[in-house]
């Protein structure tokens, strides 16, 4: 009887154990699941807060803005407004709204900027990187040119940010602009 009573504390305390384990492991499987694999409609969620930007002017100089970036129209679609507020092209402004069109399963985006810039692009996901990218078009010397936006290196309070060009058809990326982004915070008095 005794021995029997033994093996049943054993089971029960190997159960608990378990039950520990698990319950201790539950809270980092979940969040590894969902940042490995957000829902189609949030892989641009990230994106959404204000920010500082900077960028190497080429000439040893940084360009500086703002992009202030928001969720809009009951949350489904991402607005976004940058401003280039010190460097060469300070006075420089342009907006965007992204959404996510689930009947097609795509992301869209629109930019417009005040120096009569306009671009469509349709969003995509490789890897960890987040891209938006434009059809491919033909210009008068007859090259063919794609471009596209790619974030990467996302964390909870920056990213950076490129701005890429390609004339074979997405076969190579030529890089025209690189920002990173910091968060605005309480503390940077803004």
């Amino acid at each position: 009887m005794i021995m029997m009573i033994e093996k049943r504390i054993d089971f029960t305390m190997v159960l608990a154990q378990c039950f520990i384990l698990l319950v201790l492991s539950s809270p980092v499987l979940f969040a590894q699941v969902s940042e490995e694999s957000p829902e189609p409609e949030e892989l641009f969620d990230f994106w959404v807060g204000e920010w500082n930007v900077s960028w190497d002017e080429g000439d040893g100089s940084k360009g500086r803005g703002i992009n202030i970036v928001e969720k809009t129209l009951d949350g489904t679609v991402i607005q976004e407004n940058f401003s280039i507020t010190e460097g060469q092209q300070s006075g420089f402004k342009g907006t965007s709204i992204s959404v996510y069109q689930q009947r097609f399963e795509r992301w869209k985006q629109a930019w417009a900027d005040n120096n009569g810039g306009y671009y469509d692009f349709t969003g995509d996901l490789d890897g960890e990187k987040r891209i938006f990218r434009t059809e491919m078009r033909e210009l008068p010397d007859g090259r063919r040119l794609m471009q596209r936006m790619v974030f990467y290196d996302i964390a909870e309070d920056s990213l950076m940010w490129d701005w890429e060009a390609s004339y074979d058809g997405g076969e190579t990326w030529t890089l025209n602009w690189r920002i990173r982004y910091n968060r605005i915070t309480e503390t940077d008095g803004n």
